[in-house]
């Protein structure tokens, strides 16, 4: 049957044709084209087998969990890498904030399994023993999983799924040893880190940082960073300022994140320190800790590109609903930041992308 779109092509072919001259000849080869057209143009119009198209997720529904609040400064970063990655396969997700509150997000879990969503992207702060039993009744209902920022490797395991994030048993040695070797930190000096002690799946990053100072020869003094200071960092500079006052041969802060470093300037201040009186390290990027680079108020920093932390967990579960490929394994950590290279970085930290 002839495509009416392209009848002005039809009718050129045809005038050709009558150039050549020939009733009969004219009839056959019109009637083989009536054939042909439709078909040669729907080999021009298709995608190829290859192309997956615009909004080739579209199908897929989807919980995408940020783990802070929505305006949160982590939070943030990693949910416009969800966005972004949420707009480019089409994807019919929603993105859910938590405020860093480990119990919620076990309930926001219950409740996303219950709706019977077709993947998670789940953060993997509640552990292994939370997440386990919600991880199996999402196996046994079909429901694709994957995990970002902490890796809870037990429910991997046992249910599979993909982890995008740094290496967190790793990542908090490498800060230590980093600081180590750029300050020369020796036997005797002081450090005070801030350790997120109810939870080892999570701790194990900044208790790493602990273990390579003691081993050097350093004093530690851990503080309990308890995860709703992330919601609320001004809570910490109390904190911070009575082990300061306790402490004043203090060489270094360890930070237990972004959210929390992004006060480091009102911790230095309130304790009585001045612009690189006081060491600051610890994790992550953003506008505040671009500002306090340059002011002095922060020295080093793992970066673990929380962007990437957003984007690819949903590129992982689209492609695994859509095409059956293997989940998405990602180490984000890609090195330090600090007071020679950060200008580097300070356009797309203040963009809210790195």
């Amino acid at each position: 049957m002839l495509d009416f779109q392209n009848v002005s092509d039809f009718i050129n072919i045809i005038k050709i044709i009558i150039n050549l001259g020939g009733k009969m000849r004219i009839l056959k080869i019109i009637l083989a084209s009536l054939f042909l057209l439709p078909l040669s143009y729907q080999a021009v119009a298709t995608p190829t087998g290859q192309d997956l198209g615009d909004k080739w997720c579209s199908d897929v529904k989807m919980h995408f969990y940020a783990g802070g609040p929505e305006a949160g400064g982590f939070a943030g970063i990693v949910a416009a890498g969800a966005m972004n990655a949420i707009r480019d396969t089409g994807a019919d997700a929603e993105i859910i904030y938590s405020e860093w509150d480990f119990e919620k997000m076990v309930r926001q879990l219950r409740e996303s399994v219950g709706l019977g969503v077709d993947a998670i992207a789940m953060m993997g702060h509640p552990g292994d023993d939370a997440l386990m039993p919600l991880a199996r009744q999402a196996a046994d209902s079909g429901i694709l999983m994957t995990y970002q920022n902490v890796d809870p490797a037990g429910v991997r395991a046992k249910y599979g799924g993909g982890y995008v994030g740094a290496n967190l048993a790793t990542q908090g040695k490498a800060l230590a040893r980093e600081a180590i070797r750029q300050f020369g930190f020796e036997a005797g000096d002081h450090a005070i880190v801030m350790v997120p002690i109810g939870d080892y799946a999570r701790a194990q990053r900044e208790d790493g940082a602990r273990i390579i100072f003691e081993e050097h020869g350093m004093t530690v003094t851990v503080l309990d960073g308890d995860p709703k200071y992330a919601s609320d960092p001004n809570m910490t500079i109390p904190i911070f300022s009575a082990a300061l006052n306790a402490n004043p041969e203090t060489k270094v802060i360890v930070h237990s994140g972004s959210d929390i470093m992004n006060v480091a300037e009102g911790i230095a201040k309130a304790a009585g320190y001045g612009p690189n009186e006081l060491l600051q390290i610890g994790f992550d990027t953003s506008p505040q800790i671009m500002s306090a680079f340059e002011k002095g108020y922060v020295h080093l920093t793992s970066d673990q590109q929380p962007f990437l932390q957003g984007y690819l967990p949903v590129l992982s579960l689209c492609q695994t609903a859509v095409l059956g490929t293997g989940a998405i394994n990602q180490d984000t950590g890609a090195g330090f930041v600090d007071t020679n290279n950060y200008k580097a970085v300070k356009a797309l930290a203040d963009a809210g992308l790195r």
